[in-house]
């Protein structure tokens, strides 16, 4: 059920941290029964593929999967007022979660 726009959600509300998604825990366990087969076959291209294109595609995808994907650096200089946060936004800066209650 989507919650109304705008609305603060109740404690407590939504899935908790760590706990898989039902709809698509059966595909992801659907796809994994195929992790194996899929993975040979991202071998072979890599090995013998037609193209070099093909080879450094399926070479990617097999040391995405080893070592998960590089890591991305984003440069963002934001300049923003402390006078133009909200009480929340403030509470994120001082490490605060703003969902919790705090004594003010």
């Amino acid at each position: 059920m989507a919650w109304p726009k705008g609305k603060p959600r109740p404690t407590g509300a939504g899935r908790k941290k760590g706990v898989p998604n039902k709809a698509t825990a059966d595909i992801r366990a659907l796809a994994q029964e195929h992790g194996t087969e899929a993975l040979n076959i991202l071998r072979d291209i890599a090995k013998n593929g037609e193209s070099d294109a093909a080879r450094v595609a399926a070479a990617r995808d097999i040391l995405d999967r080893a070592y998960g994907k590089p890591r991305q650096t984003i440069d963002a200089n934001v300049k923003r007022s402390l006078s133009d946060m909200t009480e929340d936004d403030l509470a994120v800066l001082a490490g605060i979660n703003p969902d919790e209650e705090h004594e003010r």
